[in-house]
């Protein structure tokens, strides 16, 4: 008899034994009654005698069942603890969450804090694209955020360039372009004008992945930009820091150029904005996982800037801090 049978199998015997009704049992543990005098019978038949007295009008158990009603008992008692202990382990240890480096820490203690309250463990790291992708197929991360072409996506996340702000210092971005959709071409030099008279556009590493890194370059080509004016900056801190020194111009997103008190305006093309999914590992997928996709994608898309309209939602919806004014969320989309 296979373990889990037999738990099943003891359960239907005390059962029956403190209900001393073979109907009664049944509907203590939603079974059909034969179903349950099955079971009984099986047990009987494996312990090599009867637990049962059935020729009397009343069910009472045998000596056999009176001595081994304890010992099932028990059973059944550690079989219920080891459950609870099980419990306890998966509610205590940490599920992680893989996230770009540049995501809202405010909106990722909210993500924390929902996990706390529904008994889940919420780790969150920060991690380069790439290693988000194999750590939520390898089981290392237990959800991520992984970047996902625009077009097939649900949640985008404008992306756009962002400098000084003209009122406290020197802003790189043509005048004309700033607040406004910009088009990769106005960021051309200038015919007979020095090298310094277009901006140093800064990709930090979670737009230099496949897809968005390829596409990001085609247009930069196509619109005539200088290689010489795209650097690749590895530590977000590092690009950062050079934009707000008036260096160069940063490829980010909205919010996280506001964090900053950086001027943002969106990139014209939304063929260059970023997508994102939010997936769960298939090697950690369970009855904690699944469910946690619910309340978490909502709060999670906050995190990266998602704008209203990704994932079904309308642009009139309401995303607080994120919410883009009708005029940019049409250059983003357009």
């Amino acid at each position: 008899m296979e373990v889990v049978d037999l738990l099943a199998h003891l359960e239907a015997y005390v059962a029956v034994a403190e209900e001393a009704s073979f109907s009664k049992a049944a509907g203590l543990l939603y079974v059909a009654q034969p179903v349950l005098s099955r079971r009984i019978k099986t047990l009987e038949q494996h312990l090599g005698g009867e637990l049962f007295d059935r020729t009397r009008r009343q069910i009472t158990s045998t000596d056999l069942g009176v001595q081994l009603l304890p010992h099932a008992k028990e059973v059944l008692r550690r079989v219920d603890h080891l459950r609870q202990v099980a419990k306890a382990a998966l509610a205590s240890v940490a599920q992680t969450l893989g996230v770009p480096p540049d995501a809202d820490p405010a909106c990722l203690a909210r993500v924390i804090r929902a996990g706390t309250e529904r008994g889940l463990s919420i780790r969150v790291q920060e991690l380069p694209a790439d290693e988000r992708a194999s750590g939520v197929a390898d089981g290392s991360l237990a959800f991520a955020l992984l970047r996902v072409p625009p077009g097939a996506a649900p949640h985008h996340v404008p992306l756009g360039l962002a400098s000084l702000d003209p009122m406290t210092g020197s802003a790189p971005l043509p005048s004309r372009a700033r607040n406004r959709p910009v088009h990769l071409e106005s960021l051309r030099p200038r015919r007979g004008a020095g090298s310094g008279s277009s901006p140093v556009i800064l990709v930090t590493a979670e737009d230099q992945v496949g897809f968005a890194a390829d596409r990001l370059d085609k247009a930069i080509a196509r619109a005539g930009v200088p290689p010489t004016r795209v650097r690749r900056v590895a530590a977000t801190a590092t690009a950062v820091a050079e934009t707000l020194a008036g260096h160069a111009v940063l490829l980010c997103s909205e919010p996280f150029a506001r964090r900053y008190d950086l001027s943002w305006s969106p990139l014209a093309d939304p063929t260059l904005h970023r997508g994102y999914e939010l997936a769960t590992s298939s090697r950690r997928a369970g009855n904690r996982e699944g469910p946690a996709l619910d309340w978490m994608e909502p709060l999670v898309a906050d995190a990266i800037g998602a704008v209203p309209g990704s994932a079904g939602e309308s642009p009139a919806a309401d995303h607080g801090s994120n919410q883009l004014d009708a005029r940019t969320w049409l250059a983003a989309h357009g």
